[in-house]
């Protein structure tokens, strides 16, 4: 058996092993981000005009432009507010959850994501559904007026997207502070919005989203997005004082592959389109989001057969059945979209 945890090269849509090629189905690339070359030329651009990194703090007396700017950038992009952005997206939910905990009881969704935890893993794991209806009953019923929700968008690996309508059933005179991580929708769902152009705005709600910009956007960093009040507060925090930025270079292209994100988007949806036409009704999927679940145990193994490498492993504990799920990207090729499914109809 080759040994797929010792890999020496990128992620692509091919991956070379022992001599052999295998197809790569896997990852959270969506976008193919990290082998696009106009985006990697627009990196080593940013490189060339800022260096390679910027270890100092975002409260320097001297400061880069860029990060301001791409600040700015993000807010209008997804259509927020404002927005702030840090290293990574575990910095970017550990400072915002942390900071806005102290406003009100803080009560979490199913399968919400560690970054976001204050402490340990919250011990509940229902549906979504039955936990926005328990939520609902709970505030509308209870004493406190400010509650602070945090969720993530979908659940990525069954896959789900969640709805979050259900905050309008919350009583008007009760303050919501709804906190959302779209790390696996940022760039892809909803035309590359994200869920924040599906998040209900009413005066006693304040949206805030927070995103790993590693995934679909191919940047290492985090973002968080919500209202000039929410970001001021954030940015006022010890955790965003004494932490580095982002590369500056990786924020450049950022910046400038807005037209980038978009071909590959319609890319991704092409490969979407050509995929899903093939599926029969036992697979698991989301119209919107390029992960699919095909229910067989031993499909990953079937496929491996045919050099077709695909994501599998036991969930959500180590001694669950294995997962198995296949991921399309923008990097992949109609060809490769088509050797697929002569493998699964095999």
């Amino acid at each position: 058996m080759p040994d797929f945890k010792s890999i020496n090269q990128p992620f692509s849509n091919t991956i070379n092993i022992d001599g052999n090629s295998y197809l790569y189905f896997g990852g959270t690339a969506y976008l193919g981000i990290p082998q696009n070359q106009d985006f990697i030329n627009l990196y080593i651009e940013g490189i060339k005009k800022f260096g390679l990194n910027n270890g100092t703090s975002r409260t320097n007396n001297i400061q880069l432009g860029i990060y301001d700017e791409a600040e700015r950038v993000a807010a209008v992009r997804y259509g927020a507010e404002a927005a702030l952005i840090t290293s990574s997206g575990y910095l970017a939910a550990q400072l915002m959850v942390k900071a806005l905990s102290v406003s009100g009881k803080v009560i979490y969704a199913p399968a919400t994501h560690p970054a976001l935890w204050l402490t340990d893993q919250p011990a509940h794991q229902q549906a979504f559904n039955d936990w926005k209806k328990e939520t609902v009953s709970l505030i509308n019923a209870a004493e406190e007026k400010t509650w602070v929700l945090v969720s993530n968008s979908m659940n990525n690996l069954i896959p789900e997207i969640y709805d979050f309508d259900f905050v309008k059933e919350i009583r008007s005179d009760k303050n919501i502070i709804l906190v959302v991580d779209d790390s696996h929708g940022i760039g892809v769902n909803n035309n590359g919005m994200g869920v924040i152009v599906n998040l209900s705005k009413q005066e006693n709600i304040e949206n805030v989203v927070v995103a790993s910009m590693a995934k679909a956007l191919g940047v290492d960093a985090g973002i968080v997005l919500a209202s000039s009040k929410i970001i001021d507060k954030l940015k006022s925090t010890n955790t965003f004082i004494g932490a580095s930025p982002p590369s500056p270079a990786a924020l450049y292209a950022f910046i400038h592959a807005e037209d980038i994100y978009n071909k590959a988007l319609n890319k991704l949806k092409n490969n979407m389109a050509v995929f899903e036409k093939a599926l029969n009704l036992t697979w698991e999927f989301e119209w919107d989001f390029p992960v699919y679940l095909p229910g067989e145990a031993n499909f990953s193994q079937r496929l491996l057969q045919k050099q077709i490498l695909i994501s599998s492993f036991p969930y959500p504990n180590p001694t669950d059945e294995i997962l198995n799920r296949i991921v399309l990207s923008a990097w992949h090729e109609k060809e490769d979209i088509e050797k697929l499914i002569a493998a699964i109809n095999f």
